[in-house]
């Protein structure tokens, strides 16, 4: 089941390719795709069917979700490029995580920690808060937690013993 609802964030990322961003339609899908995001864990840790494959599925959705409200969102955002180079370098972290994950456990690692939340909460909300926090600070904040997340999943990934 919870798989299954993880499943409903694909689609419902890819729908949100062909809406107008900031639209009702595409505000309805988006919401759908994020509370698809809080129930699959939720439903899949009351059922006892937490899995490495329902990590792995979750993390993929999760990048799809990202990626799409990416290339639907950055092109009419005001964002500085300050912004966009913190982005970078958060993605550089992230990609040096995988690897490492890779090197160290011979694996795909999915570090799913609070602040690993707090970062997808905050990104979550961003879009929905633009009519009162400007862009850069509500991007800044996500930012910054997101720094201290990738730093944190790759302190966990380097020495923490499964």
């Amino acid at each position: 089941m919870a798989n299954c609802i993880t499943c409903i964030r694909i689609v419902c990322s890819i729908i949100l390719l062909w809406c107008v961003p900031f639209s009702p339609a595409f505000y309805t899908w988006y919401i759908i795709a994020g509370t698809s995001d809080v129930l699959d864990g939720w439903i899949a840790r009351r059922t006892g069917s937490t899995s490495e494959l329902g990590a792995k599925l979750d993390t993929a959705a999760d990048c799809v979700f990202v990626v799409v409200c990416l290339i639907k969102l950055l092109p009419v955002l005001a964002i500085p490029l300050w912004i966009y180079l913190w982005i970078g370098v958060i993605a550089a972290i992230k990609l040096i995580n995988i690897l490492a994950g890779f090197i160290l456990r011979k694996q795909f690692v999915a570090v799913h920690s609070m602040t690993n939340k707090l970062t997808g909460a905050l990104l979550f909300a961003l879009p929905l808060t633009l009519s009162w926090i400007d862009v850069q600070y509500s991007a800044a904040l996500v930012c910054l937690v997101a720094t201290y997340a990738a730093i944190q999943e790759g302190h966990v990934i380097r020495t923490i013993k499964q």
